[in-house]
């Protein structure tokens, strides 16, 4: 899957994303907003893991590189879920902080919410967004997403405990 726009390119990971990916992934602004799994320093080893982990799941892909200036500055995927909840996916993105308030990440939501619907049995993808990152409750309100609930207590970041507002956005 490749989908160019005017200001990015949304496609597979490769390889050689692996350095670029450890420039904008290490920083501690961009950690600070994603699951603790996310490394932090973030190296380019840690790049080759995930990307080899990305290559290395079944079709259709679920983890796409935002390509910039032909680099790999962020990334956006989806886990689809299973068992009861299998028509649902949460959606997770971020973005390299020189690209951030450009109008960029909405328009990426939107494309990977569409090709989710087309290729996945999903009829609602989900985001949950820490209480204080305001910035992408914005981006997911733009893509089309509503805010369905606010979890309170229900995680914890940096040593404290959180909300999460969860929004969602339904296939038509």
């Amino acid at each position: 899957m490749r989908i160019e726009k005017e200001n990015y390119i949304l496609r597979e990971w490769n390889l050689d994303d692996s350095a670029s990916l450890a420039t904008y992934a290490n920083n501690i602004k961009v950690w600070n907003n994603v699951r603790d799994y996310f490394p932090h320093p973030y190296s380019q080893t840690d790049g080759i893991t995930f990307i080899s982990k990305a290559l290395s799941k079944a079709k259709p892909i679920t983890d796409f590189a935002i390509e910039i200036d032909g680099q790999a500055v962020g990334g956006i995927g989806i886990v689809p879920n299973e068992d009861v909840e299998r028509i649902t996916a949460e959606i997770g993105y971020w973005l390299g902080e020189p690209f951030w308030n450009r109008g960029i990440m909405s328009q990426v939501i939107r494309d990977v919410a569409n090709y989710t619907f087309s290729n996945f049995a999903i009829s609602k993808l989900y985001a949950p967004v820490f209480e204080y990152n305001k910035a992408s409750m914005r981006v997911l309100e733009k893509a089309g997403f509503i805010k369905e609930a606010i979890l309170h207590k229900a995680a914890i970041k940096n040593n404290k405990v959180i909300d999460l507002h969860y929004y969602a956005l339904f296939k038509m």
